[in-house]
This record gives C-alpha cells, sequence and structure tokens, in this order.
C-alpha cells in the first residue's frame, strides 16, 4: 500500500498548482480528478486533443499518478466515446485504474448493470481497470448494491470510501445493518481498486483529522488481509476555520505510520 492525495484537495485551484502543492506536502502520488463538477480538469475541455490532454497529465513532477476520478457530463454515444479517449491517455500515462461515479438511487438496476459492463468492455480493451466509485446519493451508496453489481459485472472494481459508507448508516437503517460488524466491508475488500479516506463524524462528512469516526488501523489491516497493494488516496476539501496544509500532512502521515 502507498498514500495518495487527490487534486480535490485544492479544488479550486489549477491542476499543476494543486500537485505541486501536493508535493510540497511530500506526497509522492496524486489521484487526478477529470471531472466537470469540480476541478480545473474539465472533461469538456481536456477530451477535445488527445495529445495535449497527455502532456497536461503527465506532467506531475515526478509524483507517481495513482489514478483517474473521472466524472463525465455526456450521455450517449459521447459519453463512450470520451470514456475510450480517457482509457487511451490512461494507457498512454501508464494509469491502470480508472473510477466512475454510478448512477443514482431510483436507477433501474438493470439499466445500470448494462451501463457499466460497456465500460468495462471499453476499459479492458486498453488495459486499463474500472472501479465505480461510493457516492452519497448514488446507488453504490449501499454495500449490497455494490456487492450484487461486482457480482454481476466481471472486470468491475470499487473505489472504496469509508465516509460515505458511515453517513449513509446512519440515515439508512438497511445500510446501517449491512455495515454491522464490517460485514459490508469484508465482503467487498475483494473488489477494492482504491480507498478515498478523510476523518468522518456520524453526522458531519468531513470534520477535522482525529475528531471523527473513522477506523483507520481497522481500514488497513482488513486491507492487508486482501494483499491490497494500491493506494490510500487522502481526499479532504479545505474546512473553515482548520489549516488545510496541517490537516492533509496529518493524515498523510497518520497513513503512513499504519503501513
Amino acid at each position: 500500500m502507498f498514500v495518495a492525495a487527490s487534486t480535490l484537495c485544492w479544488p479550486d485551484l489549477e491542476l499543476q498548482a494543486a500537485i505541486e502543492l501536493l508535493q510540497d506536502l511530500d506526497f509522492t502520488a496524486v489521484e487526478i480528478a477529470v471531472q466537470e463538477s469540480v476541478g480545473p480538469a474539465k472533461p469538456s475541455e481536456i477530451l477535445v486533443d488527445e495529445d495535449r490532454a497527455i502532456q497536461l497529465l503527465r506532467y506531475t513532477h515526478r509524483m507517481d499518478i495513482s489514478g483517474y476520478r473521472l466524472e463525465l457530463a455526456s450521455t450517449g454515444d459521447e459519453h463512450y466515446e470520451q470514456f475510450h479517449m480517457m482509457c487511451r491517455i490512461a494507457k498512454a500515462t501508464k494509469v491502470v485504474n480508472i473510477s466512475v461515479p454510478s448512477a443514482e438511487k431510483g436507477t433501474p438496476f438493470n439499466e445500470e448493470v448494462e451501463h457499466l459492463k460497456k465500460l468495462v468492455a471499453i476499459a479492458e480493451g486498453e488495459g486499463v481497470r474500472l472501479s465505480v466509485r461510493c457516492m452519497l446519493g448514488c446507488l453504490s451508496e449501499d454495500p449490497d448494491t455494490l456487492l450484487v453489481l461486482c457480482n454481476n459485472i466481471d472486470g468491475l472494481g470499487i473505489s472504496l470510501d469509508p465516509s460515505v459508507a458511515l453517513i449513509a448508516s446512519a440515515e439508512n437503517p438497511a445500510v446501517a445493518k449491512a455495515m454491522a460488524v464490517g460485514k459490508g466491508f469484508d465482503q467487498l475488500l475483494k473488489y477494492v481498486t482504491n480507498v478515498q479516506l478523510r476523518d468522518t463524524g456520524k453526522d458531519k462528512f468531513q470534520v477535522s483529522v482525529g475528531q471523527g469516526e473513522i477506523d483507520y488501523g481497522k481500514i488497513v489491516t482488513q486491507l492487508e488481509r486482501e494483499k491490497y497493494n494500491r493506494a490510500l488516496t487522502v481526499d479532504m476539501t479545505p474546512m473553515e476555520g482548520h489549516d488545510h496544509r496541517v490537516e492533509l500532512r496529518k493524515l498523510r502521515r497518520l497513513l503512513e505510520s499504519l503501513i
């Protein structure tokens, strides 16, 4: 295992500025977010020129790229064409992992299965591993649903976010039951290809490191049992009243002490 950080730790900065700050904080690996909703690397801007995108994303000041966090606003054929281009970019930049969001809650399950199967087929054709991100308000917030998705789609991985499970458990009795005694994590661990981490309270998605409920030691132990050897990705946004550099450094050091 190794510690990485998401460029979304600095959502309002230009991509290179965010990468430089993470390097200054002694991170050696970075997850690059390519999203329309937040961050400077927007698909509608960088996926218009594949060669330029490769050059832009490759310039990481010698930091390893642990993966791409992709969120496309496009639909239909354009969506799959953009995804295929991103897979080619990943291959050219020697990145194996791409994570995508799942559909919103209420989306027909079979529809989502067919969509993700198509993405997995495209990704595997370029030597890329696709994972679906745990996200609140999406099908992927429920561990049981994630497990069924992975069981039905060969090659699909999970970008695990313990904060999502914690908040969803507080709001949804069914999710709480699935997560009882770590059951949900235990079933999902063999599919995990990335882990997103911050500290989280029972009713607040992000709190200062050490003030929340996330048991990092238990998570690392569970992952070690599955011989997980990929990234523990620090994924924190700035909080009012807290020095963001201090928070990022604190979590990096904590995670490094556990591995």
